[in-house]
């Protein structure tokens, strides 16, 4: 019998707004670095762009969602 599949879901980590203000700041540098290598010829793997900005993204709605829920906690 075919077994149904059992989705596991990340355990989501708590992390405070300047926490992932810093994680954004290092994302945006690796961005950056990616995007130099990539232009001089050097990225072995291109698609590495596309997933940071991603990340990015991520970070960006997480930090957003935080500063609305403190605002609606005060």
């Amino acid at each position: 019998m075919a077994e149904s599949k059992k989705t596991a879901k990340k355990a989501e980590v708590v992390k405070s707004i300047e926490d992932l203000r810093k994680d954004l700041a290092a994302k945006q540098n690796d961005l950056l670095e990616s995007r130099k290598s990539h232009r001089a010829g050097e990225l072995v793997n291109p698609r590495v762009l596309g997933s940071i900005r991603k990340e990015i993204a991520r970070l960006q709605t997480a930090i957003r969602a935080a500063e609305l829920a403190a605002k609606e906690s005060k």
